[in-house]
């Protein structure tokens, strides 16, 4: 997905659904985001937080799922992403005419169409923050009048992860994109930054669920 805009504090994923039972490889994933799965004529609300490994999924015949990432450093308080790590999702409660539950008060189920406006009402309300010293962090940099270790805990706080986790997270999705463009494996190790091929093979099949091979040969099901 890319950013709608430059300061956008989510990015809406596309539209999935499932006509009959499917399994696939859930990715490990860096970002946290709000989630929305109809199912048998109810819908589900869940926040997510990160992955640090891949996991196999199901999805259920006639289900339909829309949702948003967050952007990098955005998160809930009330629901910080290292508590909703690894499939923990906070599933919010709905009420019986379908309104969402949320810090006390009743908010409209959005739509895949209106999705963005949900997101910012949350925004404006308080309820959804960024903490710029992620973006500061991230790439290596020092974190300006703050002290390391505080540094350390609002990271770890607003993204869920460690640097060094989300790093390894990143690589392994990038590579993952290469091989399945065609890009050849050795050009893959060299151009991700692995060791060599072991250590590429390790590194996919833990948060990837594949071998390079497997990715590269195409024909499964990867939530890139």
């Amino acid at each position: 997905t890319t950013e709608i805009y430059t300061l956008s504090l989510h990015d809406a994923l596309p539209i999935s659904e499932c006509d009959s039972p499917t399994d696939f490889s859930s990715l490990a994933s860096v970002n946290p985001g709000i989630g929305f799965a109809r199912i048998g004529g109810a819908t589900a609300v869940h926040l997510r937080g990160p992955a640090a490994k891949a996991s196999t999924l199901s999805c259920p015949r006639d289900a339909e799922y829309f949702g948003a990432d967050f952007r990098l450093g955005a998160y809930l308080p009330m629901f910080p992403p290292a508590g909703l790590t690894n499939l923990q999702d906070a599933v919010l409660p709905t009420l019986p005419d379908g309104r969402i539950l949320l810090d006390g008060r009743a908010w409209e189920m959005p739509t895949p169409q209106n999705l963005d406006v949900f997101i910012g009402r949350l925004e404006r309300a308080g309820l959804l923050v960024f903490d710029p010293l992620v973006e500061e962090l991230r790439h290596g940099g020092a974190a300006r009048a703050v002290p390391e270790r505080t540094a350390q805990s609002r990271f770890v706080r607003a993204v869920g992860l460690s640097r060094r986790k989300l790093q390894m997270i990143e690589r392994a999705r990038h590579a993952a994109r290469l091989l399945s463009a065609g890009t050849a494996i050795a050009d893959v190790v060299f151009g991700a930054g692995y060791y060599d091929q072991p250590h590429l093979t390790r590194s996919l099949r833990r948060l990837i669920g594949h071998t390079p091979a497997e990715v590269m040969r195409g024909g499964v099901f990867l939530d890139l």
